[in-house]
């Protein structure tokens, strides 16, 4: 096992663990806030054995899609407004449409992984292909050609592993990167010159908000972060100690001012913390006031490890810019 490797498994550990503590093994009060899977229309995918992927509308499941014989995990998902479904699963991006047929698809090379991906338009896709080097792309999924990459600066290049979760873009123009193994969020222009930069510790999650702040996970929790640094929300999972949270993945901040943050259950780890039936997700006021708790294991709706939500009020995904490219 290489250092970097053991780095990565420690304070993966480190963190279910500190959390857990914190936590401790209490149930979810009954009956749950909000309006269960009716709250809000949302995508939904995990990071688990299956590689699942959900449409939730109007509190009903009306897509799923399922590809047990795979290989990796479902890290990032979304729907474009086509109702095509761009994700990266680990080992390869693909976009598929609403009847499941393949419109892209691209495979990592050996050593390699993709865990974040990004629309830009209908013709162009974003990733971070983890390795040595890491590399962004910008593809034409029309003529398959890469049309821009910069080389990204890791801390362990031989763990591709544990290098990078998300990545968005900003209205600027702009892409945030968490940068896992490095303890940092960094905002990168088209060219690749760092604009800007925050410490985090492993963090897992970055969503850049409209007033300019962004919104960063990592396993302290999440918080809302100026671009001069201040902190003017934050959150943890002691702030919520009847909804036990074992593994924060992202966050996103709703037209409400309402944050929604999710919480993974690892499917490889068989301890107590993760075990099927806790919370897959929490919205909180800016007072950190409990309002809608996803709580989704059983049939009708069996959603499983919550990784990423996307949630379908909002703009189209597409509707975004790198630099020059839109």
């Amino acid at each position: 096992m290489t250092s970097g490797v053991r780095l990565l498994a420690c304070l993966l550990v480190a963190w279910g663990t500190s959390v857990a503590q914190t936590q401790g093994s209490r149930r979810t009060p009954s009956p749950l806030p909000g309006k269960g899977l009716a709250e809000h229309d949302f995508l939904y995918a995990g990071e688990s054995h299956e590689r699942r992927i959900f449409l939730v509308r109007q509190g009903k499941v009306v897509w799923s899609y399922d590809d047990p014989a795979g290989k990796g995990e479902v890290s990032d998902a979304v729907m474009l407004s086509n109702g095509n479904v761009l994700f990266a699963h680990q080992f390869g991006v693909t976009e598929i449409t609403p009847d499941k047929k393949v419109v892209w698809n691209y495979d990592t090379p050996t050593g390699h992984e993709v865990h974040t991906a990004m629309p830009i338009g209908r013709d162009r896709v974003l990733y971070i292909q983890n390795g040595d080097p890491a590399v962004l792309r910008v593809v034409n999924i029309v003529t398959n050609a890469t049309e821009h990459e910069i080389t990204l600066q890791t801390k362990y290049p031989d763990s591709a592993h544990g290098q990078f979760r998300h990545a968005r873009l900003t209205d600027r123009g702009t892409l945030m990167v968490a940068h896992m193994d490095s303890n940092k969020v960094v905002e990168y222009d088209y060219d690749g010159k760092e604009l800007w930069s925050f410490p985090a510790d492993v963090p897992w999650g970055v969503t850049p908000l409209p007033n300019g702040n962004v919104l960063i996970t990592d396993r302290e929790g999440v918080r809302e972060v100026t671009r001069r640094g201040d902190i003017p929300w934050s959150f943890r999972p002691s702030d919520t100690p009847a909804y036990p949270f074992t593994s924060l993945q992202q966050a996103w901040r709703l037209p409400s001012g309402n944050t929604v943050i999710n919480n993974w259950i690892n499917e490889w780890t068989k301890t107590p913390e993760n075990e099927p039936g806790s919370v897959q997700a929490i919205e909180v006021t800016p007072a950190k006031q409990v309002v809608w708790v996803l709580q989704a294991w059983n049939p009708p709706a069996s959603l499983g490890p919550a990784t990423t939500l996307q949630f379908l009020a909002g703009p189209a995904a597409e509707d975004v810019h790198f630099g020059p490219v839109y």
